[in-house]
């Protein structure tokens, strides 16, 4: 009914359908059946159309006075929303390959700025936090995929592979052995796929899911693994090295996902996601 009520409002303004066509702009039927429309809607006849143009009716005039009251009303509301301080509660599901305290601190700095919102943070591997955003269990869920132009791509997560420093830079990948997170982990996968058919004779060491201990594992020679290169530029472990993987694109999309329903807490989404994409598009 507001928009019905808006084109009324207009043709007081105008005098006719055809300028407020113009203002729409719709077509001058358009313009006839928002206004007819409305009429079956209250009952009555806002216009008289005995006369060349048609003029407002003593109904017309009443509702015309009473509906500039109702829109100036919702747009007081529409203000007001607005402009009202995010508060609730905002689930939160983050890759587990993008749980790093890098990334804690910037989500929590960018919650930080909203003391209403109350954050529910949970980490997983990115199949299972798509299906629980499907099924409405997180409100937000930054996620890691393989391939491009994904819809809500915030950054690249580069990988490297890295070695015990007794290994060298030049290990012989065909027959490693591997120290990787256990599956489904989105780098793993990532993994098997750059490696094509030498995938089917991966021989894995160890499978941690703590990074330090992966890291740990790596540095003592038990097997080559996997980091993120905004961390190892960072972080520079010690005996640790990158191995040379000029043939292998180690890359991922970081992807949010944010539902449509949680309202004035889009905007808590919004600064968290930009927090982590600035962290992630730091170079290593």
């Amino acid at each position: 009914m507001i928009e019905e009520l808006r084109t009324l409002v207009l043709f007081a303004e105008e005098g006719s359908i055809q300028k407020v066509a113009q203002r729409l702009p719709l077509t001058q039927p358009a313009v006839t059946r928002q206004i007819q429309r409305l009429e079956d809607m209250l009952g009555t006849t806002l216009l008289d159309r005995r006369q060349k143009p048609p003029r407002l009716t003593p109904a017309g005039l009443e509702v015309l006075a009473r509906g500039r009251d109702i829109i100036a009303s919702v747009e007081a509301l529409k203000s007001f929303a607005r402009k009202a301080e995010p508060e609730g509660l905002l689930r939160l599901g983050l890759a587990h390959g993008l749980s790093d305290p890098d990334v804690a601190e910037a989500i929590a700095n960018a919650a930080a700025l909203f003391p209403k919102v109350s954050l529910r943070l949970k980490t997983g591997w990115s199949a299972e936090l798509v299906d629980q955003f499907d099924r409405g269990q997180i409100d937000l869920a930054i996620v890691l995929r393989a391939g491009n132009g994904e819809h809500g791509a915030i950054g690249i997560e580069r990988l490297g592979i890295v070695t015990g420093e007794q290994a060298g830079p030049t290990t012989d990948l065909e027959n490693a052995t591997w120290i990787l997170s256990p599956a489904p982990c989105d780098a793993r996968q990532l993994l098997l796929v750059a490696l094509g058919d030498d995938s089917r004779n991966l021989s894995i060491a160890a499978e941690i899911q703590d990074p330090a201990m992966q890291l740990e594992w790596v540095r003592r020679g038990h097997g080559v693994g996997l980091m993120p290169m905004r961390l190892f530029g960072k972080q520079r472990p010690p005996g640790v090295t990158l191995v040379e993987t000029e043939t292998l694109g180690l890359s991922m999309q970081v992807v949010v996902m944010c539902s449509p329903h949680i309202h004035r807490l889009t905007k808590v989404a919004e600064s968290i996601a930009e927090a982590v994409g600035s962290v992630v598009n730091q170079p290593g």
